[in-house]
């Protein structure tokens, strides 16, 4: 086991002798005249007041920030320097004068893009001076959207990360990847860090962070920017930084949103004459004498009355969506704060589904000394997600002429009586489903600058706490068909701790610059479960609130530790602003991996940055205004192993000796005590580029990672008790190119265009399995082919009547699909199977257009995803075809219509063919239109800002695929969670972004 961090009181004592140490130094605070304050407003070339922008005071080190109306107030005396910067803006010192009332205009910089500050992990940097792959979310993209989770603003619209809505159930959360796959069965999602404190691994996720409070979102792509986390940063590195707040008089701003949701592509289900003809032909086609024009007895009442019910129509509702949120900002020169609170309701276009978040966060700074800053980040989320919830799967597969109700109102358990293949889609809505979750979660820093000699050292203490408490519980009754009644409670709690110790010193040397990061943390998550449940209610009345009542009862615990100790070294340097180097070096040692192994693991990396428009020769090429190369190359790990996987375990279980139920073992996980790291190792080149007065901007990267030490189950003889062990022996590899482009079009007076363009590309391959150079033909892994791909039967059309089908598949029958005979024997085996396409896409792409004409403002994104394959689960239903309706859009073959592309009903698909589909797609992704109210305006308002929008979010979907979306993934019955057999939804919303004066 790694060892356990110092106990706080050995850390406050430590903090509080630098702090006497440190105030030795401190003298002259305030070295001139009398004091006073001096106040005013700061506004750009066009007169609008720019709030944000930093007022220092030279002399004594004070600080200010103007409010949300461009106002300020600072200590100052007369002859002291005040100088105004703002990201963007080029800065200006005045003197200060007898007038104690300064108001300033501030001239956007020519080269403010490179001016920007970024965050790049465990501090900031400009970035002209970034040498790793860093990317920052645009602005444009963290406000004016209706979603309930971050990664939804991002999805398409950042080069190299590609997120995907695999199901837009109401507070699901999307995939992300960032620059594709390197490892085969371990974890593949970024790492995430809130304000400085890690939010992976702690139990929550970016559900808990509200969409409103947050401030600006860098993504770390390469190892010279994701080392710094080890092997927190393997698979790339989300850093999430909220607002905080300025000086001036509290600031109160409501932004809210209300809208309605809808399904965007319905597959609609036969009507009721073509299901009564599809199963006409199926008793045709399968040899059958048809007795009755409906298949089961219970449809035909229904039927004779010439009445249908629409059971997707009874599934599904209008979905409305709205958040409220209210966030109060202000602050003197020494302490700031920003206080917000958000409520998020949800109702699904499916019934029962609904989503419910309420959030709370209090981030505060205080200047204690002109050397001690301390500060707060605190948040409460609580997010439920209650309901019974009908059944989409259910209700596509159910006969127009169904029965929805009992004579008594109660819904009927098999509407297609005596059919019980299938029950009915609403049952699910009688039951009792609980599913909460509840973060809370405190970080908190202490800063302190050391003076004199010392001017650029700073010691900074981050500490975090977190506490995740779940609860889920169930109840089906006798209405949901279970005449027992079932009864399940779900219970845990996740308690996570983060403390980091930082050193940062940065020094001028005449053209010579130097910053030195080092790190000492530490990370314990502790998780513990139990359950309970019951079968064998006398009744429904009592259920979840009663589980002792069930005759049959179950329980369960489990409980597990997970721990991480880390050094860090980062030295950066730049050599006249033209020549700039990073080297970064992390030790990690991890408590999920075994005795026989250090546990302990070093990722180094280095990189290179060139500035090639600070050199003397490019000074005449008035063309570039930035052109700047980077080349790094580094190692990450990845644990990619649970905890406890290292180790031997057994489970227990009941069997019956001599007549009676024992609890007894068996063996569960044989361990591998000398499992290490998954290592990556990653080259990568960019150029980031500005020309024509910055109107054209962007960047061009390319990278390879090379993984190596993947952990892979290696099969094992039965007769040792287990059936595999994991092993570190794969490799694979990962390449990509990425292009970032933004252009300014037109910028008049008036009117302004600008157009955002994101591409990329990634291809990975696997390159060793085992070490025998074979492929793993039952896990789908092939030497030399993606990670994940497609492998099935090749379909070449269907076989009519009349075809020779004896020397290529002798069991088929007319009607049925006709497939490749690769191997020429005749017939049609798992060997005819072949690589038909990758489940990845190939290349993905954004195209952002922006115009503005005088205050309103049009956004229209696209987003787009090419080259992917998919196995389809709306184009085959196997032996069910007879027994459910089907999707009015996918046909079926019949002697007269001959088709190529869809079998016979009789066709039972022994072969279990997956119906691969090209699954790429072009989606309109939103469009917000807004307006902003002008200062005229705002000032017979007395409103400080008004903002309204109307925006709308998958608007229409460009697409071959035949179902309900290419992007989402749907289950079979019995193949997976019904649950998730959620459409994607089309929103529009109307919202307003109010501040008080």
């Amino acid at each position: 086991m790694l060892k356990k961090l110092p106990s706080p009181k050995r850390c406050l004592l430590v903090l509080f002798a630098i702090f006497l140490i440190a105030n030795t130094g401190f003298s002259n605070l305030y070295a001139q005249g009398v004091i006073t304050e001096v106040s005013g407003t700061i506004q750009d070339s066009k007169g609008l007041p720019i709030p944000g922008v930093t007022v220092k005071n030279v002399n004594t080190t004070k600080l200010a920030i103007t409010d949300g109306n461009g106002r300020y107030k600072i200590a100052a005396a007369k002859g002291e320097s005040l100088t105004y910067s703002y990201v963007g803006y080029t800065s200006k010192t005045i003197v200060v004068a007898n007038n104690d009332q300064l108001n300033v205009k501030l001239d956007e910089a020519d080269d403010k893009t490179l001016n920007d500050v970024v965050v790049v992990g465990y501090g900031t940097q400009k970035r002209s001076d970034v040498t790793g792959s860093v990317v920052s979310v645009p602005k444009s993209r963290l406000s004016q959207l209706p979603v309930t989770n971050i990664l939804q603003s991002i999805e398409g619209a950042v080069a190299g990360v590609n997120v995907t809505t695999t199901s837009t159930v109401p507070g699901s959360q999307p995939n992300a990847l960032i620059r594709g796959q390197n490892s085969i069965t371990a974890g593949t999602g970024p790492f995430v860090v809130v304000d400085g404190v890690p939010l992976s691994k702690t139990g929550g996720s970016l559900n808990d962070i509200n969409p409103n409070d947050i401030a600006s979102v860098e993504i770390l792509k390469d190892a010279s920017a994701t080392a710094i986390y080890g092997t927190n940063g393997s698979n790339g590195v989300i850093l999430i930084t909220t607002k905080r707040g300025t000086s001036g008089k509290p600031i109160i701003r409501y932004s809210g949103y209300a809208g309605i949701e809808n399904i965007s592509n319905i597959l609609e289900p036969r009507s009721g004459a073509e299901y009564a003809q599809k199963y006409a032909d199926f008793l045709k086609q399968t040899g059958q004498v048809q007795q009755r024009p409906v298949p089961n007895i219970g449809e035909l009442p229904a039927y004779n009355a010439g009445t249908t019910v629409d059971w997707v129509k009874e599934a599904t509702q209008q979905g409305i969506i709205q958040d409220h949120n209210v966030g109060i900002s202000g602050g003197s020169q020494d302490v700031k704060y920003f206080i917000s609170g958000d409520y998020l309701d949800q109702k699904g276009v499916v019934k029962g589904y609904n989503f419910k978040r309420l959030g709370l966060r209090s981030n505060l700074d205080v200047n204690v000394t002109s050397f001690l800053t301390v500060g707060t980040s605190l948040f409460l989320t609580s997010n439920n997600y209650d309901g019974g919830r009908a059944n989409l799967l259910f209700a596509t597969a159910m006969s127009p002429y169904g029965q929805l109700y009992n004579p008594n109102g109660t819904y009927k358990i098999f509407p297609m009586e005596p059919e019980q293949l299938y029950t009915n889609p609403l049952l699910g809505l009688t039951t009792t489903q609980i599913s909460r979750t509840t973060n809370l979660n405190g970080n908190g820093y202490a800063e302190v600058k050391f003076p004199g000699a010392l001017t650029g050292l700073k010691y900074r203490l981050n500490a975090g706490y977190t506490y995740f408490p779940k609860r889920e519980g169930s109840y089906i009754g006798r209405l949901a068909n279970d005449n027992n009644g079932t009864a399940r409670s779900f219970n845990s709690s996740t308690n996570s701790y983060t403390i980091e110790n930082i050193l940062t010193y940065s020094k001028d040397i005449k053209k010579h610059h130097f910053d030195i990061t080092a790190l000492y943390s530490s990370q314990e998550r502790k998780y513990f479960e139990t359950t309970a449940g019951a079968t064998g209610f006398i009744n429904d009345e009592l259920g979840l609130d009663n589980i002792g009542a069930g005759s049959t009862q179950t329980s369960g615990s489990y409980r597990d530790r997970y721990g991480i100790n880390s050094q860090m070294g980062r030295l950066f340097y730049s050599y006249d602003s033209r020549y700039l180097f990073t080297l970064t070096a992390r030790r990690d040692g991890s408590s999920v991996f075994g005795a026989n192994t250090t546990k302990y693991g070093v990722f180094p990396s280095a990189a290179f940055g060139w500035n090639i428009t600070n050199e003397g020769f490019m000074k005449d090429a008035k063309f570039f205004n930035n052109l700047k190369l980077r080349l790094s190359y580094g190692k990450t790990g990845n644990e990619a192993v649970s905890v406890y996987r290292t180790i031997t375990t057994d489970n227990t279980g009941r069997s019956p000796f001599n007549g009676i139920s024992t609890i007894g073992v068996f063996p569960a996980n044989l361990g591998n005590s000398s499992l290490q790291w998954e290592t990556t190792k990653t080259a990568n080149i960019g150029l980031d580029f500005g020309i024509l007065n910055n109107r054209i901007n962007g960047s061009i990267e390319a990278y390879e990672n090379k993984t190596s030490g993947l952990l892979l189950s290696r099969s094992l003889p039965i007769i040792t008790g287990y059936s595999n062990v994991l092993e570190n022996i794969g490799k694979t590899t990962n390449k990509g190119l990425e292009i970032t482009l933004n252009t300014q079009n037109f910028a008049g007076k008036d009117f302004r265009w600008e157009t955002m363009v994101v591409f990329a590309t990634n291809k990975n391959k696997i390159t060793d399995l085992y070490g025998d150079g074979k492929d793993d033909i039952g896990n789908r892994w092939f030497i030399g082919k993606p990670i994940s791909v497609v492998y099935d039967y090749e379909m070449t059309g269907v076989w009519q009547t009349g075809e020779d089908v004896s020397k290529q598949d002798p069991t088929a029958r007319p009607g049925s699909l006709k497939f490749s005979d690769l191997n020429g024997d005749g017939k049609i085996t798992g060997d005819d199977r072949k690589i038909l396409g990758q489940a990845a896409p190939k290349w993905t792409g954004g195209l952002t257009n922006t115009f503005h004409y005088k205050n309103i403002n049009l956004s229209v994104f696209i987003q787009t995803a090419q080259g992917m394959t998919k196995n389809n689960q709306d184009l085959t239903y196997g032996d069910e075809t007879g027994r459910r309706n089907t999707p009015a859009e996918i046909g079926y073959w019949t002697p007269e219509n001959m088709s190529q592309t869809r079998p016979a009903l009789s066709y039972n698909n022994t072969l279990g063919y997956g119906y691969a589909s090209d699954a790429s797609y072009t989606r309109i992704k939103d469009v917000t239109l807004s307006y902003v109210f002008g200062q005229s305006m705002l000032d017979k308002l007395h409103l400080g800002g008004l903002t309204v929008y109307a925006s709308g979010r998958n608007l229409h979907t460009f697409t071959n695929w035949i179902g309900w979306d290419p992007e989402n993934n749907y289950s079979s019955r019995g193949s997976g969670d019904w649950t998730n057999n959620y459409p994607l939804t089309r929103t529009f919303v109307f919202g307003l972004n109010v501040s008080l004066r």
